[in-house]
Parts: structure tokens; C-alpha cells; sequence
């Protein structure tokens, strides 16, 4: 069990800055978020794609800005559980929340900010016959375990990152792989789809393009093959013992639906003094918020996570005046940041 000042749901660049702003007040927190790298949509959907409207930065890409907020929060040296969807938040007291996610971890918190973006980052489900018979046995959207699938016959779909990768990795470690995609064209790294090429010109794996899997054939949860059709009608069966479909991620609201909080549409309701949600203890920050005149800026979000910091450092110490200090004077914010003051 981890205890901690904040659970922070969501890694993306709001998520971040809230870290930040927690620790310039002396408040520990812990990040969860459902993909595997830091940054949110900034990572997921347009890590190169420029950025115009941070303030005093030009220009940056997603990546970028990511880097720079990870940067920024080294010296609070935040706990980060990426993979992992927190699942269950529940009141422990009046004072405390139980908060456990979908690898186990377990937190208590004084408060959680939900940073969520759009909501949680689920794998794009395949659309097959009999596909939901091999879900969590023999059909995989993510990959955990590598070596369960060392001398077995793969079927990989997709045709981004990371189907390629997966390619690359277990390319001579499974005893056969078929990379299906959809169309003619990658949308991978030039250099994933250059090393893929050449695996199939040297016979090692097989691909079939302009293709999509129609039918998961096999009994028990044991996948036999696999019926892929391509766009002329043709269909060709094709053995495996495994199938790991790569179709990118869509973004939902997932379990945070379940968590008592006043939902509108897919976004959660707030305050505009404390950003808190109809349940006291649980502020929501980003493109997850509603409150009226609400815009979906990044430059918005980090205003809301310094409000929300300030209201949960007066929720956590109620007795204590909260002051507004400034980083180019104070030398209790110097001694968090680990600078030396300009004096």
C-alpha cells in the first residue's frame, strides 16, 4: 500500500504540471495513467506534430513538451505508474481515499485529480467472428508477457508502431509470424517498416496486406488459425496460435463513470474556485472538466491544476492559511526545487 498526499489520474501535460504544482507546496503525489508512456494525447496521438500556444515556447512538439514537463518535476520526483487503470476509488474515512488500479497497485490519498484528458486510452477492438471466444487466452491488444508467445505461431494486425515493433521483437523468437494490415502503406517509423521488409525477403515472416481477419476459428479459448479476407473477396486461412491486434486506441470515459462523480456527456463537472467535483476530495483538471466558458487548452489546464493545488493544500491542512509564495524569491520554494536562491 502506498500512501500519499494525491493520487493524480492521468499523465498527460495537465497531469504533469499538477504534479508540479503540488510539490511547490510541499504535497507528494502519485500518477496513474492507462498507456504506457508519460504525455497523453501529446505522446499517443501527435508526439510530432507542433505546438504554437504554451506560453514563452514558440513552438514545440508534444514529445517535446512532454520531455520538458517530466524536466520541470524531477525534483518531486512524483511516483509514475503508466500501464495501469485505476479501477476502484472509494472513501476510506472522512479524510482519506482507497484508490487500487488494474495491476494491483494500491494508494491511500488525501485527494485525487483527475487529469484524464479525454478519459482513459482503450485498445480499438477487431471486429471478427468468434474473436470474443479467444479475448485474454489466444487473442491479445497488449502485449505483457513476451515470452509467452517464444516458438508459437503468430498472427499480428495493424499497421502503426506498435504491430512493427512487435514485429521486430519476436521476429526468430516465434516459430512463425503474419503481419496483416489493411492497406498498402505503413503508418510506422520508415526504419520499422525498412527492417519488416527485409524480414519478409529473407522468408522469416510473412505478410499480407490490403487484408483484414474475419473469423477466429479453434475451441476452448485455443486459437487454431485465423480467416483473413482481403478487399478482393479472397480468403485464405492461416495458422496460429496467437493473434495480437495493434488498431491504435480510443479514448472513453471507462471506470471514472462508476465513481459517484456528476458526469456531463463525457466530461465532469467542477467549480471554477477549487476545480473539486460534486465529490468533495476529487478535483478534475484538462480536457475532462466542464464548467461553463470551459475551453480545451492546454494553457487552461495548467491554470486549473494551480487552483486545484492551492484548494487541496487548504483541504489537507484546513487549519493553516494557504499563501501564495513566488519561485523567483521564496527560499522555501528554492529548498523544494533544489536551486540556490538569487538572495
Amino acid at each position: 500500500m502506498i500512501s500519499t498526499d494525491v493520487v493524480i489520474v492521468g499523465a498527460g501535460p495537465c497531469g504533469l504540471f499538477q504534479v508540479f504544482e503540488l510539490g511547490l507546496l510541499g504535497l507528494k503525489a502519485e500518477v496513474v495513467d492507462s498507456i504506457r508512456l508519460p504525455g497523453g494525447q501529446c505522446t499517443e496521438l501527435y508526439p510530432d506534430k507542433p505546438i504554437y500556444d504554451i506560453p514563452a515556447i514558440p513552438v514545440c512538439t508534444g514529445e517535446e513538451l512532454t520531455q520538458a514537463l517530466l524536466k520541470q518535476i524531477e525534483p518531486f520526483a512524483p511516483g509514475m505508474h503508466l500501464g495501469e487503470e485505476v479501477q476502484v476509488v472509494r472513501k476510506q474515512d472522512e479524510d482519506t481515499f482507497f484508490v487500487e488500479t488494474s495491476a494491483g497497485t494500491q494508494f491511500t490519498a488525501k485527494a485525487i485529480v483527475v487529469a484524464a484528458g479525454v478519459g482513459s486510452f482503450q485498445p480499438r477492438q477487431i471486429r471478427a467472428t468468434n474473436s470474443e471466444d479467444f479475448e485474454g487466452s489466444a487473442l491479445h491488444y497488449r502485449v505483457r508477457d513476451p515470452s509467452q508467445f517464444h516458438g508459437k505461431r503468430l498472427v499480428i494486425l495493424g499497421g502503426g508502431d506498435s504491430a512493427l515493433d512487435w514485429v521486430l521483437e519476436l521476429a526468430g523468437k516465434a516459430e512463425r509470424i503474419t503481419l496483416v494490415h489493411r492497406r498498402d502503406e505503413y503508418r510506422a517509423m520508415p526504419d520499422s517498416v525498412t527492417r519488416m521488409k527485409k524480414l519478409v525477403a529473407d522468408g522469416v515472416i510473412d505478410e499480407i496486406l490490403n487484408a483484414k481477419a474475419t473469423a477466429f476459428n479453434g475451441e476452448d479459448g485455443i486459437l487454431r488459425s485465423v480467416v483473413i479476407e482481403s478487399k478482393d473477396g479472397e480468403s485464405v486461412e492461416v495458422e496460429a496460435d496467437h493473434a495480437l491486434v495493434f488498431f491504435g486506441l480510443a479514448p472513453k470515459l471507462g471506470p471514472i463513470a462508476e465513481w459517484g462523480l456528476d458526469i456531463n456527456r463525457k466530461t465532469i463537472n467542477v467549480d471554477t474556485e477549487k476545480f473539486e467535483t460534486n465529490v468533495p476530495g476529487i478535483y478534475a483538471v484538462g480536457d475532462i472538466n466542464f464548467y461553463p466558458g470551459k475551453k480545451k487548452l492546454i494553457l487552461c489546464g495548467f491554470h486549473e491544476a494551480a487552483l486545484a493545488a492551492f484548494a487541496i493544500k487548504q483541504r489537507i491542512e484546513p487549519d493553516k492559511k494557504v499563501h501564495v509564495q513566488y519561485t523567483t524569491t521564496s527560499p522555501i520554494m528554492h529548498e523544494r526545487l533544489g536551486v540556490e536562491g538569487t538572495g
